[in-house]
């Protein structure tokens, strides 16, 4: 198996730098937007990617190339994130029961949120889903991932995410549905 000559690159000593900011910059602003469509806060989701670079940095050398550079970093970047997420449930910051009452805080308190309110409806919407039916909507509706790289990323069956989406978008047309009717 040839390796790919931006990952050689990445892994040479005198072009690691070079090619790593290219890296950064080719991918920074869709990992920014899976990261903060799951932690919903701007200063969060730019320290995750900050972590998610320097956790790309340190192991790069240990790609192997099973899947593409850019499947391995949302792997990395999802990872960071759900790490990030379960700290603040440690740390007591909102408890399991309160998760969606913590994140609904979370998008009201967004200085940087600066979408219309069919946008703010359908994100109130999403933050009642379950956590991973929360990533695997964001993840195919937002990012449009394919259900394989998806199941790569998230190690899971391709069938598993199809039913966690499928039951996610059936809850978000009821939420947007019940809150229509409160109007």
């Amino acid at each position: 198996m040839s390796v790919d000559p931006f990952i050689k690159e990445l892994k040479n000593v005198s072009t690691k730098q070079g090619a790593f900011q290219q890296l950064v910059e080719k991918h920074q602003e869709k990992l920014y937007w899976h990261v903060r469509k799951m932690v919903l806060n701007h200063a969060d989701a730019d320290d995750i990617l900050q972590n998610t670079f320097v956790k790309v940095w340190n192991n790069i050398d240990n790609f192997r190339g099973d899947s593409s550079l850019y499947t391995w970093t949302y792997r990395i970047a999802t990872n960071e994130t759900l790490t990030f997420l379960a700290q603040q449930k440690r740390r007591n910051i909102f408890s399991s029961s309160t998760d969606n009452d913590y994140l609904a805080k979370k998008l009201e308190s967004d200085e940087y949120f600066d979408g219309t309110e069919i946008q703010r409806k359908l994100q109130e919407a999403i933050i009642t889903l379950p956590e991973k039916q929360r990533i695997v909507f964001n993840m195919k509706y937002f990012d449009e991932v394919k259900y394989k790289d998806m199941s790569e990323i998230l190690e899971t069956s391709v069938g598993a995410l199809k039913a966690s989406y499928h039951h996610a978008v059936k809850k978000i047309e009821a939420f947007l549905r019940n809150d229509e009717m409160n109007f």
